[in-house]
């Protein structure tokens, strides 16, 4: 055998022995993290959007004409009812008040002349000295007397009242404006002039739009609670139901307001199909958070239900057909779910439909697995995977939150 040939028997047997080491091996099974559905008692609500009003507003204005003479408060500071305002120059009132004074006097002293008339001529009567029509006459006199102190009594009463409009008073207590008229403005001529507003913030209104649907529910919830409690509410108002709301401001998360149902309209609004209801919430705090104007998210628990599954958020997947959960079986084969989910709480979305309690939910490495693969899975608690309250309503109140959450799902 010379050199070639050997040099050639040589790469044959190296390549007949990598063939030999180069032998298939199966790849590692993907690792999934699963989870059985957390099991528990879950509240349906109602959400809505509204907005904050006062529950007292009051301009003030002055009820007589004159020069503002002073101002005796702060903008934007807490006033109590009949606390002192504005002062209107009261030097024309207190004239006035003088001259109705003075006739009231003057009618006094006629009643007082007219009695003692009166009782000269019936004694002269009586002795025969007089006559009768002088008796008659100072009886008129007297009665006309006291009519003139009737009449002049009005005009004082009338002057003490109208001298009193000189000194505004804060009609509510709250948080008054600023000042809407500078001291030395005339005021009052002709027309009233507001001077400054009021505004009432404990307890603080949020109104908002219910259609049609969702009325009849909260409807039917409002006659259970008065029957519960005995309340006839032709005599009671709406929040002795005791029909709970929750609130929640923009950068806030959650609703951490609570309230009452306190008002609705009579009937839908016949162009848009809704009705608007208000509720009170009692808003203590100095300074207050909820004042006028502010946009609210509102919810109104309407029924609770038992042993709903909930699983993670970040375990629902979706394409064309719809949202979809999938599940490990006994022989560790993925299969996919078709749901139907309802709403978030601490992070972890309601399952109307589609899995069982005792289903093992892939909740980690939901991207590497397909269904019918087989899978490597790690079990761990789905309470493990809770975020905390505020994030999830934060979320949830992002979604249009239907009434029935058993309706189909939309995005099929």
């Amino acid at each position: 055998m010379n050199i070639k040939s050997f040099s050639v028997f040589i790469i044959v047997l190296v390549l007949i022995a990598c063939e030999e080491n180069n032998t298939y091996v199966e790849p590692p099974l993907p690792k999934v993290t699963i989870a059985r559905p957390l099991v528990q008692e879950i509240t349906d609500y109602i959400e809505f959007t509204g907005t904050t009003d006062a529950s007292e507003k009051v301009n003030v204005t002055a009820r007589v004409s004159g020069l503002l003479q002073s101002m005796h408060f702060a903008p934007g500071t807490i006033v109590d009812k009949d606390q002192l305002l504005f002062v209107i120059d009261p030097s024309e009132y207190e004239a006035d008040l003088q001259a109705a004074n003075a006739e009231l006097a003057s009618a006094h002293a006629e009643l007082k002349r007219a009695e003692t008339e009166y009782q000269r001529s019936q004694k002269l009567y009586k002795q025969s000295a007089g006559t009768e029509s002088d008796v008659v006459k100072w009886r008129g006199e007297m009665e006309v007397a006291r009519a003139s102190i009737q009449r002049a009594q009005a005009k004082v009463d009338r002057a003490l009242l109208t001298l009193s409009y000189t000194q505004v008073k804060a009609p509510i207590r709250g948080r008054v404006g600023r000042n809407l008229v500078d001291v030395g403005n005339l005021v009052g001529e002709g027309k009233a002039t507001v001077l400054t507003n009021l505004t009432r913030y404990a307890p603080m209104y949020v109104y908002f739009d219910l259609n049609e649907r969702d009325l009849l529910t909260v409807m039917s919830l409002y006659r259970k609670s008065l029957r519960a409690r005995g309340i006839d509410p032709r005599d009671e108002p709406a929040t002795r139901a005791g029909m709970p709301l929750f609130l929640g401001l923009t950068n806030e998360q959650g609703y951490p307001h609570e309230g009452l149902f306190d008002f609705g309209e009579s009937g839908l609004d016949s162009d848009t199909g809704t009705v608007t209801l208000r509720g009170i919430f009692q808003n203590p705090e100095i300074p207050p958070k909820l004042v006028p104007g502010m946009f609210a998210r509102v919810r109104m628990p309407i029924a609770t239900r038992q042993n709903m599954p909930l699983v993670t958020e970040q375990a629902i997947t979706a394409d064309q057909s719809g949202r979809f959960l999938l599940v490990v079986n006994s022989e560790n084969v993925v299969e996919k779910r078709k749901i139907r989910p309802g709403q978030l709480i601490d992070g972890m979305r309601v399952i109307e439909e589609g899995i069982k309690h005792d289903d093992l939910i892939i909740v980690k490495g939901v991207q590497r697995v397909r269904s019918g693969s087989k899978v490597n899975p790690e079990e761990i608690k789905m309470e493990s995977l809770k975020t905390s309250t505020g994030n999830s309503e934060k979320e949830s109140a992002s979604e249009k939150t239907t009434l029935n959450t058993a309706e189909p799902d939309t995005e099929k």
